[in-house]
């Protein structure tokens, strides 16, 4: 059994994803060719945004995003502690400094209570400038948008909202990308649409920061690539990725149900032994991992390893805990929810094919 069956899925659309490999190998336009522009007007129609512009990976995209924000050193960006280690490394990439906050117990996702208090903890010390929110979409279901977005406007903070996990959830029929100022995705093979290798979207409404977008994945080019007019990066998606994510994108819809099917049968089968993720009312996921909260974690993995179920923990170390941020001088205490979290939470196997 698969934790993640990457194999059943490409069985599935072997002769599509082949047949549009094959085109891109006869054309040969292999870097930022006619299939990227196809998925990024595709991947804006789904969510609902007016510009997709894609990248290398997850993690430029949030990068990218942050340097389209103009953020910089001794600014603050708050984020989760409970979380890939990512969504906290680029806010120290662009020089600011990363604020964590703790989890909601029933959601995982930033709490909004704890974020205020962070936020004003921070106004009160006057040592950083509040710029920015990056709240991220754990495990496939949405963050508490309507509440961040709230509290963004009332502090005049940017949001991001890191969909890595989250690509297919939606509030109210509202898509995960389409919430915040910017929003991130990845498309690394383990995501709900993931590609056969590195790959990442920016999602936005916004004209201005398309275009900064557009310019600072490639080298900061103006109106050709020998005019930067600003210090970019290089950061494309490949065509074949592109292109594979298309047949995939096409089969996403389907996947999606089949994964929220596999949820509730999850739920039915479960909750009496474990604590099971909760989907507020009016919100979907996605289902990036199925998350079970135990007090006898090591137990209960070698129960289902014995019976031949995967099992992975997704994440044992939050950002506060991290060698990296140690200088932050954060306490477990700081963050109760998300330290008990990390503690006691694993995964079993999730996707469209279970």
């Amino acid at each position: 059994m698969h934790f993640i069956d990457l194999e059943a899925q490409y069985k599935h659309l072997q002769n599509k994803i082949d047949a549009r490999i094959k085109t891109v190998l006869e054309h040969g336009q292999y870097i930022m060719g006619p299939e990227v522009r196809e998925l990024e007007q595709q991947l804006a129609d789904y969510v609902g945004v007016k510009h997709v512009i894609s990248c290398a990976n997850g993690t430029d995209a949030l990068t990218l995003s942050l340097m389209t924000l103009g953020i910089e050193e001794n600014d603050a960006v708050f984020c989760p502690t409970f979380t890939f280690f990512a969504t906290a490394e680029v806010i120290s990439y662009a020089g600011a400094t990363p604020v964590f906050v703790d989890s909601d117990e029933d959601t995982f996702n930033i709490c909004p209570v704890h974020l205020e208090k962070q936020i004003k903890s921070v106004i009160e010390q006057g040592l950083y400038t509040p710029k920015a929110i990056i709240a991220v979409d754990l495990f496939g279901l949405p963050a508490n948008y309507p509440e961040l977005e709230r509290i963004a406007e009332k502090y005049g903070l940017k949001l991001i909202e890191d969909a890595a996990q989250g690509f297919g959830g939606a509030i109210n029929s509202r898509r995960a990308g389409s919430f915040g100022d910017i929003a991130t995705t990845s498309f690394f093979p383990a995501k709900p649409l993931g590609c056969y290798g590195d790959g990442g979207a920016i999602f936005t409404n916004s004209d201005e920061y398309a275009e900064l977008l557009r310019s600072y994945r490639v080298h900061g080019k103006g109106k050709d690539k020998y005019d930067n007019v600003r210090i970019g990066m290089n950061s494309r998606l490949d065509t074949i990725q592109a292109a594979i994510l298309l047949e995939k994108l096409a089969a996403f819809p389907e996947e999606l149900e089949n994964r929220n099917k596999a949820a509730q049968r999850y739920e039915e089968q479960l909750s009496g032994k474990f604590k099971t993720p909760k989907v507020p009312s009016g919100y979907l996921s996605s289902w990036a991992q199925y998350t079970l909260v135990s007090d006898n974690r090591e137990s209960d993995m070698q129960a289902y390893k014995a019976q031949g179920v995967p099992t992975m923990i997704y994440y044992g170390t939050c950002m506060h805990q991290q060698s990296a941020f140690a200088e932050l001088g954060y306490e477990d205490k700081d963050f109760p929810v998300a330290t008990k979290l990390a503690q006691s939470v694993f995964s079993l196997p999730m996707h469209g094919y279970l």
